[in-house]
């Protein structure tokens, strides 16, 4: 009887660490608005990575979070870093890789706290019409083995595109006044 307890707990503590070689490591989410302004005048607010404060959920869930700048904004090698006693928000860096003017913007997070990770990140812009763009914002990520297993329980993917969809309806209506 010992023996049959001792297999069940063991395969139960094993489960999670099988499961996980059968989960994927990484994820992509992308979320995408039409604002009714035209291509310039979105790609010239979304260069400025000071701006993502005025509309991206993260920056919103601490408004007395710690800033620092780095660089010229608007520019490659431009660093936003971020400080937050709430652990929802942390502390990590934001750089400016590379812009591709009146089409793309790509980023690197570098979060710190309260885990650490290096994820890449771009907002793009499309003209749909004269006074109407098309913005799209990704984001990718990667957790590693065993910890992988926590993507489809906290549905990261769901997470992270909800909060961009949201930050781009931020967007729109700040553009759009």
């Amino acid at each position: 009887m010992l023996k049959k307890i001792l297999f069940i707990a063991l395969l139960l503590l094993a489960t999670p660490f099988i499961a996980a070689l059968f989960i994927k490591q990484d994820y992509v989410v992308d979320a995408q608005i039409i604002i009714e302004r035209p291509v310039d005048e979105v790609f010239a607010y979304l260069r400025l990575l000071k701006h993502q404060d005025d509309f991206s959920v993260w920056a919103q869930m601490d408004p007395t979070m710690s800033k620092q700048y780095k660089g010229e904004d608007g520019t490659v090698g431009f660093v936003s870093s971020w400080q937050s006693a709430n652990p929802d928000v942390g502390a990590g860096e934001q750089e400016i890789l590379a812009i591709y003017p009146q089409k793309r913007i790509e980023y690197e997070l570098r979060f710190l706290t309260p885990f650490e990770a290096v994820s890449p990140a771009y907002m793009t812009t499309s003209a749909v019409s004269e006074s109407a763009t098309q913005v799209n914002w990704g984001f990718s990520g990667h957790m590693d083995y065993p910890m992988n297993f926590l993507l489809p329980i906290m549905d990261i993917e769901g997470m992270v595109t909800r909060d961009l969809n949201q930050g781009l309806q931020n967007l729109k209506v700040l553009l759009e006044e």
